[in-house]
């Protein structure tokens, strides 16, 4: 937090002082503000304010008494009790890692070496692939309904408060180190942006491991004195009827989640009225989604973007600032810029990677000096996507340069290809590779996955497609319909792993 007061949810804030916590002090306001109201519910556990802090209280002298190391896993499905658990690490005075519980073993253990953790806070169901790792549980199942009064520890704006690990364009995992300050002026400056206030009720889908979930259905409507409601696992049908039931206003999801919740053909226009916010991010929102919900629910979607090293939220659409196929504005104290090779700023309207500055850029990767030294250069985020700014202000994604194919000698993006794939009306999502060419050095390969209830489009017929709307040299050599994408936890299209499947 910085020295001078700020406002979240329309509160003015006290400067930080030694005896304070960046975090936990402003949860508490909330708590003596709305102490009976409800904050977070699911379907095994609801808590109002005061009773959630009690719980993590709680929570937290049970964390404190099994270890004295700086750091406690979390491995729990979205949930009331997992939220709870993350902030009953930061009441022990501890830094939360929430783990992937869809990892591998294998994949597990290296994050807890990693993180050096000897505790886990988890569920029955997850406990034994973490004893068999040799560390302690502490069930979420198992516990007494006892509450707690421990005290806020104190604590730094500069301090780590969480750890979130990030594969990247690379599959190795990388703790990307989060400060406080870094997680209060992201919400912040979210709730500034969207105009949110504690009337608003969020839907929490996302995992809590992935920093989207973590900042936007954790931190965000607990700073703000909001409800929150979570749904472990995604489904359509019962997200609509939390939506509808809830009168839900705040639905911050992926572009798959809201493409999923497309497919559906008996959604009653009502079901969606309460939205006031949605907002979609982590991956390319496909404009017939967007099309779809504004024509047939008059629901506009807002899309945003971000990464993890960023907290996550690096800019956003408003209501009262869209402009459509852009990711919006950055959020206050945030700059972006689009520089060329040489890291030369651009003019706007031109490609280049983009580098952010500004309160959200992580402190560094855990252990990795060179990965933080060649991500984080004199305090800018260099993000490996590539992207242009127009004269407004409004970010525009086109690409990842690690994802880039010189096809013939030219640049070419798999995002631009995938946007024209996904216009065709009997292709729902697309993916777009490079494979390595012996005349050409790459070339484009497309794997679709074709709209429910259509007849599955031929390559002949995609090809000629393409023809109308691409240059002859992005047009995907080979495309492959398919039922299914490999997907990460939070829904993104696994290209690694369809680079995998390529056989020479």
């Amino acid at each position: 937090m910085a020295d001078n007061a700020h406002e979240v949810a329309g509160r003015r804030l006290r400067p930080h002082t030694a005896k304070m916590h960046p975090l936990l002090d402003l949860f508490a306001e909330n708590c003596a503000h709305h102490a009976g109201k409800l904050a977070a519910r699911d379907e095994h556990l609801a808590l109002t304010y005061e009773d959630f802090r009690a719980f993590s209280a709680a929570l937290a002298a049970a964390i404190a008494a099994q270890t004295d190391r700086p750091r406690v896993g979390v491995l729990a499905p979205t949930s009331t009790a997992c939220t709870a658990a993350i902030f009953a690490c930061w009441y022990a005075g501890r830094t939360p890692v929430p783990l992937n519980f869809m990892l591998a073993p294998p994949e597990l253990g290296q994050i807890i070496r990693d993180a050096d953790l000897d505790l886990v806070v988890t569920i029955d169901r997850f406990a034994p692939s973490v004893q068999a790792a040799g560390l302690k549980t502490l069930l979420l199942d198992a516990l007494p309904a006892t509450t707690g009064r421990t005290a806020a520890p104190d604590a730094r704006p500069h301090d780590v408060a969480a750890i979130i690990y990030t594969s990247g364009t690379t599959g190795q995992p990388k703790g990307a180190c989060l400060t406080f300050d870094n997680l209060v002026q992201n919400a912040r400056t979210c709730i500034q942006t969207a105009d949110m206030t504690p009337d608003h009720v969020f839907l929490g889908v996302l995992p809590l491991f992935h920093a989207f979930g973590f900042t936007t259905a954790a931190v965000v409507p607990l700073l703000l004195g909001a409800t929150v409601h979570y749904l472990p696992r995604f489904s359509p049908v019962a997200t609509v009827n939390i939506i509808a039931e809830q009168r839900v206003s705040v639905f911050i999801t992926i572009a798959s989640m809201f493409g999923a919740l497309t497919t559906m053909k008996t959604v009653d226009r009502r079901a969606f009225a309460s939205l006031a916010l949605p907002v979609s991010g982590g991956e390319p929102l496909p404009a017939r989604v967007a099309q779809i919900f504004e024509e047939r629910w008059g629901v506009r979607l807002y899309e945003g973007y971000g990464m993890t090293e960023a907290s996550p939220v690096v800019s956003l659409n408003t209501p009262r600032a869209h402009r459509a196929g852009s990711v919006g504005r950055p959020l206050p104290g945030v700059s972006v810029v689009a520089v060329d090779e040489t890291g030369r700023e651009l003019p706007p309207g031109h490609d280049g990677q983009l580098v952010i500055r500004g309160h959200c850029v992580m402190r560094g990767y855990l252990n990795q000096p060179a990965q933080t030294a060649a991500t984080v250069r004199d305090g800018a985020l260099w993000t490996g996507d590539i992207g242009r700014i127009d004269p407004d202000g409004f970010i525009y994604i086109t690409g990842r340069a690690k994802e880039m194919m010189i096809v013939g000698g030219e640049n070419v993006f798999p995002f631009e290809i995938e946007s024209v794939l996904v216009e065709h009306p009997a292709v729902a999502e697309a993916a777009v590779i490079g494979v390595a060419d012996g005349l050409r050095g790459e070339v484009p390969v497309a794997y679709l996955i074709p709209r429910p209830g259509v007849t599955p489009p031929t390559e002949a017929d995609l090809r000629s497609f393409c023809r109308d709307r691409l240059a002859a040299y992005k047009i995907p050599r080979r495309m492959h319909v398919t039922d299914n994408l490999p997907r990460s936890p939070t829904g993104k299209i696994l290209k690694r792993a369809l680079h995998a499947e390529i056989r020479p």
